[in-house]
């Protein structure tokens, strides 16, 4: 007699059914532990991405010193308003001007990588000092040091992050395969929350619709995570977006002292102008200070409100206020769909590719992210006690009916 292996005795659609399960199986069994290894992380990293989506609004409503009256007349030159800010904190190098609205106040930031960063409020059209803030104090600061680095060392966080980054990706993948429904029956219950049903189906439920509707964001949000995290996936996406291209390293222009340099004063002034009347009527930007003596200026001009990657970058030499010419990173309408896609990376991760609808999206897609560890953790310590008391009933089952053979 010949003896089939037990799948070459079932028809083909069970055959189909078979492997289907057991890619589910596979699926449930990464989607279970990965997501018991890194919950913690997962409910960090979604609650504290909740807080910040919406960080500009809540500054303005609880700090004061953000807003200002605007008064309808020009700002006061950039030196000075840098030389005001330099005097109040006279240990500490100025690296970049933060210009918002007409509304807002100017920021100074006083950064260096490890050691400090501070900022100085100030307003532009009187040059009154609003605030002078540290801003690793600063609460949203925190929570986006909690966001990005789980509040440990940077470098040891960035390293966590990085990682729970990929689980994130196939938590995300396997709990789409998981929710998938096996029919069309089952696929009526499937988008749905039973309100009125028990807790533990409600908990199910909660957990697993939740988690798909979310999981459509979620994907979007992790795998531009793994673009910050991960170098390579940035470059890649360059690659594919441009058809093929290496991505070029931004640039680095080197200023040097000329005849006529000496003759220039305050050549931030001069910068300053020049960009203001290049883009009438801009009033959101930002001046980045060189850091060496060798160092260029860099004015970030932002085009569309609310959205960082859509953005002009302009180059001056720090003695002359010459202008450079970049050939990558530079002007916006010059950038190919490449390093568009790269500079779309933060607005989509934010939502705020889509304005205040996106992240208003992502703000509840944070909330319930943060909510999946905990309700699936519930239902794997659910499944688990049922186990431990369906043993003890099987072995007095057992016993009984050995009892009535004897």
């Amino acid at each position: 007699m010949v003896h089939l292996k037990k799948e070459q005795t079932l028809s083909p659609v069970s055959r189909s059914n078979s492997k289907k399960q057991r890619f589910k199986k596979i699926a449930g069994w990464f989607h279970l532990w990965l997501g018991l290894i890194s919950g913690l992380v997962f409910f960090i990293m979604g609650l504290t991405g909740a807080i910040y989506s919406f960080q500009p609004e809540l500054s303005r409503l609880t700090q004061s010193y953000i807003t200002v009256k605007d008064e309808g007349k020009p700002y006061l030159p950039a030196s000075q308003l840098r030389a005001i800010a330099a005097r109040q904190l006279p240990d500490k190098k100025a690296t970049r001007m933060l210009f918002r609205s007409r509304g807002e106040s100017v920021i100074v930031h006083f950064i260096k990588k490890n050691e400090y960063y501070w900022a100085a409020f100030l307003n532009p059209y009187t040059g009154e000092v609003l605030k002078v803030q540290d801003m690793d104090t600063e609460f949203f600061r925190f929570i986006l040091r909690g966001h990005m680095y789980l509040w440990l060392p940077q470098e040891i966080g960035h390293v966590v992050v990085s990682a729970c980054m990929i689980i994130f990706t196939i938590i995300v993948i396997s709990g789409i395969i998981l929710w998938w429904p096996r029919n069309k029956a089952a696929r009526k219950n499937s988008f749905k929350i039973k309100w009125g049903a028990s807790p533990k189906r409600l908990n199910y439920d909660l957990h697993n619709i939740l988690g798909f509707y979310a999981s459509w964001v979620l994907i979007f949000i992790v795998t531009t995570g793994l673009a910050w995290s991960f170098e390579g996936v940035m470059n890649a996406e360059y690659w594919l977006f441009s058809g093929g291209k290496t991505r070029p390293k931004p640039p680095v222009f080197v200023s040097k002292k000329t005849d006529t340099a000496n003759k220039i004063t305050n050549v931030i002034d001069k910068i300053h102008a020049e960009a203001r009347a290049a883009y009438p009527g801009n009033e959101r930007y930002q001046l980045r200070l060189p850091a060496t003596d060798t160092a260029a200026y860099q004015v970030i001009m932002y085009l569309e409100e609310g959205k960082y990657s859509k953005a002009d970058n302009l180059y001056f030499n720090q003695y002359t206020a010459e202008r450079f010419q970049p050939k990558a990173w530079g002007l916006y309408a010059d950038a190919n769909a490449g390093e568009k896609a790269n500079r779309m990376t933060y607005d989509i991760h934010t939502g705020g590719i889509a304005g205040l609808p996106g992240r208003i999206l992502v703000f509840f897609t944070g909330l319930i992210a943060a909510s999946l560890p905990i309700t699936g953790f519930y239902i794997w310590w659910g499944k688990k006690n049922k186990k431990k008391k369906k043993a003890p009933a099987m072995a007095q089952k057992q016993k009984q009916q050995m009892a009535v053979v004897e």
